[in-house]
């Protein structure tokens, strides 16, 4: 029913598909609902700890994406794309198995690859590098138990960005003593397994883990090898502390195929970039990533008196890279060390609750990255050698105030970045220096709280230096002239219950932006970055789910939910040499995307999920000459679980996506050199999994 309905609009226009899948959203409700107790724990009850606050997702006054346990097993284990994508505002891209790149609010003009302008946190722990790169690609499925995403400006808590924050904790504080097994395989011969040992004592959790994953990936020269080992623990210490710790060693190794011209990717989608001339093509360069990362870190969080509570994370980092690239070969050794600390005092004044936050947060890098000649997937003779020390700051305060129907928040950042390099082969170039240092970053909110409707409004304003890899771009020479990027952002949101169940969360923003910052590629791949003159951004994301009730008391639980992204983003004035980009949409982001499903699990242990994500086309340039397609892509699960003697829980689940077979272009690159944008993403395939839960 779902997928006729689908393909019967696939050439209608896309306010027709909206308004077909919101009344399906309420036919779901109607044919599955019944006015009963709930099922299941909704949206709205689940905590959120974005700027320290520890609130209800609906009281928190800000556009906050969390993607729980629940969310992300909607999808395959291979990864956690579609699970990302399936809330509003936010792009996850995989131009090839294990190459990620993530977009927030149209933040991934500036990531050819990786992940940047956007902040991240892992178990507390700064994992954004002071280099502004994040390494998400060394994290598997399992490492991920809830993701909560802020999007836009939030300088004031999170440092310096103009895209959003993310916080990934892998431990849930309710763990309980079992071993975890779980082995899924599928299509392109996919193998993906996991183990964990989780011990409980009075006052300690402790986690270890370790994964396999592997994949011949669905185009040429896309093959993927992850192993990841873990160790997560929380101790309680006294009366008042507690002591999280994070141990993460990564293993990954993925081939990187390479971006089609339009030609090659109608004629055959899962060929590797071809020979050109004297340009290799990937399989002849072996164009690949080896990547090894380790991460070791704690925090402690300690009650001080009755009003003031502590929480100090320190941690250390080193990532080896290796990248034979189309003709260059890069060697990367980045250790860094940080921490982060924040004072918290709450206290109770005439029926108002006062809470002050304030704190500073310090990253030191030491990189060093070496250029060769690429031979055959061999590094040949050294081009360049370079030593890179990157130093970020910033210190924070923020005040927030509950009265009886209003919450108040100000809170503002002063962040700076200390780049030093220096330049040792072909000759060297003495040490250069590049700092950033801005103005107060500030940002106000105001909610009013009506019954079951809470209504915000914020301002903040946003601050984004260039990371070090565009400082020091692969395609290009050293570019200290790149100068930050600098914008505002205005939002109005609503969170509300209806009908008792259905959770609403609808917020606008307008963003504007000057020196944008913006990618460029050779005829070689590399990439090499100029500031664009300003852009004008503002869009709705949206987010409707309702918890399914029992019926006839055969559902356990259930939930029913669909998310909606409007993005109208256009360059306000850009102008390069005689072109004139002003007025054109900004390439990478999609005017509309849709995503929807309904999960279900009976009482009787059947279970099952359906999924639609719709994505609208995407201009590929600058000069919006190029668009890749809109896509529909559906997918479905089913499965049974039951217990054994209270001991062993099992599932055996069997999935498919991309069910209506579509092809589409995923992780475009976006003003490719010669038109090279397509990477090709898998048409339909399949996947099954077994999953083994003893209770100890």
């Amino acid at each position: 029913m779902i997928s006729q309905l689908l393909i019967m609009t696939t050439n209608s226009s896309i306010y027709l598909r909206i308004a077909l899948l919101f009344a399906l959203f309420f036919v779901l409700i109607n044919g599955y609902c019944q006015d009963t107790d709930v099922a299941k724990i909704t949206l709205p009850s689940v905590i959120i700890k974005a700027f320290e606050q520890n609130r209800k997702l609906k009281d928190v006054p800000a556009a906050v994406n969390y993607i729980g346990k629940s969310t992300l097993e909607h999808f395959s284990t291979a990864s956690i794309v579609s699970a990302i994508n399936s809330t509003p505002g936010v792009r996850m891209e995989e131009r090839s198995p294990g190459s990620y790149r993530m977009n927030i609010r149209g933040s991934s003009m500036r990531s050819p690859f990786g992940v940047r302008n956007v902040k991240i946190y892992y178990n507390d722990i700064p994992y954004t590098d002071p280099g502004g790169q994040s390494y998400l690609n060394e994290l598997g499925y399992y490492n991920f138990n809830s993701i909560e995403i802020i999007k836009g400006a939030n300088n004031s808590l999170y440092g310096a960005g103009t895209g959003g924050v993310m916080l990934i904790e892998s431990l849930n504080e309710n763990e309980k003593k079992a071993i975890f097994t779980e082995y899924s395989t599928g299509s392109f011969n996919l193998q993906n397994a996991y183990a964990s040992l989780i011990t409980v004592a009075d006052k300690a959790i402790s986690k270890i883990g370790y994964q396999h994953q592997s994949s011949n990936g669905y185009r040429d020269h896309s093959k993927l090898k992850r192993d990841i080992l873990s160790w997560n623990g929380l101790f309680k210490t006294g009366n008042n502390g507690l002591l999280k710790t994070t141990f993460l060693y990564g293993d990954l190794f993925y081939e990187t195929p390479g971006a089609l011209t339009k030609s090659e990717y109608d004629i055959n989608p899962k060929a590797a970039r071809p020979v050109a001339g004297a340009i290799p093509g990937t399989i002849q360069a072996n164009a690949s990533i080896h990547q090894k990362m380790f991460l070791a870190g704690a925090s402690y969080s300690q009650l001080i008196t009755s009003n003031l509570q502590n929480k100090t994370t320190l941690y250390g980092m080193f990532t080896e890279l290796r990248n034979p690239a189309i003709s260059s070969y890069g060697k990367n050794s980045e250790p860094h060390v940080g921490g982060r600390t924040v004072f918290t005092y709450s206290r109770l004044v005439n029926n108002v609750m006062l809470h002050l936050d304030a704190g500073a947060e310090l990253q030191q890098g030491f990189a060093s990255v070496s250029i060769y000649k690429n031979v055959g997937g061999n590094a040949d003779s050294l081009r360049t050698n370079d030593e890179i020390n990157n130093r970020q700051q910033l210190v924070f305060a923020q005040a927030s105030v509950d009265l009886r129907h209003w919450t108040l928040i100000s809170g503002a950042s002063w962040n700076t970045l200390r780049i030093n390099f220096q330049r040792f082969s072909p000759a060297s170039s003495g040490k250069q220096n590049r700092n950033f240092d801005n103005d107060i970053a500030p940002r106000f909110t105001i909610m009013r709280k009506f019954n079951s409707v809470n209504i915000y409004t914020s301002i903040a304003k946003g601050f984004s230096p260039p990371t070090t890899a565009e400082l020091l771009p692969t395609g290009g020479a050293v570019n200290p002239g790149l100068n930050a990027e600098e914008g505002t952002n205005y939002e109005i949101g609503m969170k509300a219950t209806f009908f008792k169940y259905l959770y609403v969360d609808i917020n606008a923003f307008f963003f504007s932006l000057k020196n944008t910052i913006v990618l460029r590629r050779n005829a070689t791949g590399g990439d090499f970055y100029i500031n664009a003159g300003s852009t004008k951004q503002h869009g709705i994301e949206s987010f409707f789910s309702y918890p399914i009730f029992s019926l006839s008391n055969k559902i356990k639980n259930g939930i029913v939910w669909l998310s909606h992204t409007w993005h109208d983003f256009h360059y306000k004035e850009f102008k390069q040499l005689t072109n004139d980009f002003s007025g054109n949409r900004l390439p990478s982001v999609a005017p509309h995307t849709i995503s929807s499903g309904i999960d279900i699990s009976m009482k009787n242990g059947l279970l099952g999920a359906l999924t639609y994500y719709y994505s609208d086309r995407i201009a590929l340039n600058d000069a919006n000459t190029e668009y890749a397609k809109a896509y529909h892509l559906l997918g479905a699960k089913i499965g049974y679980e039951n217990r054994v003697k209270k001991k062993l829980d099992y599932r055996i689940l069997f999935g498919a996506e991309n069910l209506l077979n579509k092809k589409y272009s995923l992780g475009n690159d976006i003003n490719g050199f010669g038109g090279r944008y397509y990477n090709a993403a898998a048409r339909r395939n399949f996947f099954a999994s077994i999953t083994l839960h003893f209770f100890r």
